[in-house]
């Protein structure tokens, strides 16, 4: 077997295991009511970008010649390697499994809104006692958990005429999505959460609202 073959060869292996190692991880990274979804998202990204790229070294290699389409290639892996340095991968599986602190909401029967009822918008109240920069910095940290949990148009607000009172929004499609971010907390979120509760006096104030139609109900808590 000839040098080339070898190389050919020992590539073809690290390749499989990176497919499966990686595969492996996403999955493990994955909290337990979404994994099927990161995995679908992934091999759509992975295989949408083996796709994508065949066909960008494919138009360069026809323009340009082979030799300058691989020796571009080979630039760019080299180059993109350099951005583990940046962005790396978490050294250990987070601890995914449930965590439910919240309460489940409760609506007075007249106005309780239905399961597909919505947008909901929660708003959370806060007193900060001390340290508002260590607070600021700790919830725009918890947006990507909220955003994770399924809301949209996060926000962080500070009350002009009472400066240690802080007000989070966020909207979830209906009330019954919002009742599923109840049980997608997880005990990896419990560390930001004690660090968010350290910097504020009493326990936050949590309300419900669901957007007020012609004919139809709204709630809050």
């Amino acid at each position: 077997m000839s040098g080339l073959g070898v190389l050919m060869l020992v590539a073809g292996g690290a390749w499989i295991i990176f497919v499966s190692l990686f595969s492996a991880l996403v999955q493990t990274l994955a909290p337990d009511w979404v994994p099927a979804r990161v995995l679908a998202m992934f091999m759509l990204i992975f295989q949408g970008g083996l796709a994508a790229g065949s066909a960008l070294w494919g138009l360069i290699g026809q323009r340009e010649g082979i030799d300058a389409a691989l020796l571009w290639a080979g630039i760019g892996t080299v180059a993109t390697s350099g951005l583990g340095l940046f962005w790396r991968l978490p050294s250990g599986p987070a601890d995914l499994s449930p965590w439910s602190r919240w309460r489940i909401p409760v609506a007075v029967e007249e106005v309780g809104p239905g399961l597909e009822d919505g947008p909901v918008l929660v708003t959370v109240e806060y007193h900060v006692e001390s340290d508002v920069t260590a607070f600021i910095k700790a919830i725009h940290e918890q947006e990507r958990v909220r955003r994770r949990d399924g809301a949209s148009r996060w926000g962080i607000y500070r009350d002009t005429a009472a400066p240690d009172r802080f007000l989070e929004t966020f909207e979830v499609r209906s009330w019954a999505e919002h009742l599923r971010q109840h049980a997608r907390q997880t005990q990896a979120d419990r560390r930001l959460e004690e660090r968010i509760k350290s910097y504020v006096s009493g326990p936050p104030t949590a309300r419900h609202l669901v957007r007020a139609r012609r004919g139809g109900r709204a709630s809050q808590e």
